[in-house]
């Protein structure tokens, strides 16, 4: 079974070129549906989501193909309008997917999405979204069945769910007419989404704010395009520096898409450097406790860094509470922490970390995609070994995280 080991204690120093987003990527993906044409993601990310994307299009009938870092999707042929179960439950993202069909063949039908087990995940806004539009859906023994002739309307979404946004968005490229979506989410993957979408040709204006306007129908064309860097991946290995000490530069990111985060870590007692395209940061490794951490959307502290900022905090001086507002389920990490030596408290979505002096390492399990980035934060930080199983998880979203932490001086190796 594959697994990750870790010695830990080690500054980390050197620096990391940042992948591209998972996040960006699955729903540039589902967009590439769109245009009867070629697309081509560059410097495409080799995730196993990307790999589940990628077999949802092939049973779809698009050929897709790597060229060196570049994913090559051509959807001239599109031949059939579901997607069983088997690839539905490989990904929580697969439900982008369903806007795009609906788009291109008036119809889809696919089950309920898989994904990281973090808590009722509902999929009624993505569904209540493309009811407005004009879709009729039946819901059969889990099976969705969707067509019907969709029409530019306004939509507003009870809760700016980025999901639910990039369905909308994809299905409004075919209404005829404009739709106006009202309480979007404002992720900075929604606008590489926007920017994707104006490339093909389709007029779509508004993203990064709570109103996006789509005129549907216009003619499509190929494009290049490149997706915007991991902004999660690079808030892990800030936080990893952080923890372990040392001085670390990531190339080739946003500090704009992340600055709760930086300004956390800077609160804890590191320094950074932020520049245009690159994050430098400097920690001696003894870190304070936060003011309280409030997960939001976008631009709220992002769910997404709770886990890994966690990590990082395990050994600071004093308390820090965390309060989770998006995910039911986002602290299945902490029994795992707590095993190395944490202080953690949960009463709800309430966690209450307590500074220790030391962490221990061990055999753990990723229990999730963030939860088991947190447990490379932590085993980095850690006396002793820590062996990681269960790392599947963190495949996900992270293409090689033992060669970027090793290329930062950190004593990490992955078995298969």
């Amino acid at each position: 079974m594959s697994h990750i080991t870790i010695h830990g204690t080690a500054p980390l120093r050197g620096e990391v070129t940042v992948q591209r987003a998972k996040n960006s990527v699955l729903p540039l993906l589902a967009a590439a549906l769109l245009h009867r044409g070629s697309c081509r993601i560059e410097n495409c990310p080799r995730l196993s989501d990307v790999g589940a994307a990628r077999d949802i299009m092939e049973h779809l009938g698009c050929r897709v193909h790597w060229e060196g870092r570049d994913l090559v999707v051509d959807a001239t042929q599109v031949t059939r309008a579901d997607i069983p179960p088997s690839l539905m439950s490989q990904f929580r993202s697969s439900v982008v997917f369903l806007g795009a069909i609906l788009a291109r063949c008036g119809e889809a039908t696919l089950s309920y999405p898989g994904g990281c087990e973090l808590g009722p995940r509902p999929i009624d806004l993505h569904l209540a979204a493309l009811r407005t539009l004009g879709a009729e859906i039946e819901e059969t023994g889990g099976i969705l069945r969707c067509r019907g002739k969709l029409r530019g309307c306004e939509i507003l979404l009870p809760f700016p769910s980025v999901g639910a946004t990039e369905n909308a968005m994809l299905a409004a490229t075919a209404a005829k007419g404009s739709t106006t979506i009202s309480n979007a989410a404002r992720e900075p993957e929604i606008v590489d989404l926007q920017d994707f979408l104006q490339k093909l040709g389709i007029s779509i204006h508004g993203a990064g704010t709570s109103t996006i306007t789509i005129r549907g129908g216009a003619p499509l064309h190929e494009t290049t395009h490149r997706p915007i860097p991991d902004r999660i991946v690079t808030a892990t290995y800030l936080c990893a520096a952080a923890a372990c000490g040392g001085e670390i530069t990531l190339r080739d990111t946003d500090y704009r898409h992340l600055a709760p985060v930086t300004t956390a870590l800077h609160q804890a007692g590191c320094c950074l450097r932020c520049r245009e395209d690159s994050i430098t940061l400097r920690s001696t490794g003894q870190l304070r406790s936060l003011p309280p951490v409030r997960t939001y959307p976008y631009p709220g502290f992002p769910t997404d860094a709770q886990p890994v900022l966690m990590a990082a905090l395990l050994r600071a001086r004093g308390a820090t509470m965390f309060v989770e507002n998006i995910f039911e389920n986002r602290y299945r990490q902490v029994a795992e922490l707590t095993r190395m030596g944490a202080d953690i408290r949960l009463e709800g979505k309430v966690a209450l970390l307590s500074g220790v002096e030391r962490l221990y390492g061990g055999e753990v399990h990723a229990t999730d995609l963030r939860g088991g980035a947190a447990l490379t934060v932590a085993a980095l930080q850690a006396e002793g070994t820590t062996t990681l199983s269960d790392i599947h998880h963190i495949l996900r979203g992270y293409e090689d995280i033992s060669r970027d932490l090793r290329a930062l001086g950190a004593d990490i190796t992955f078995t298969t």
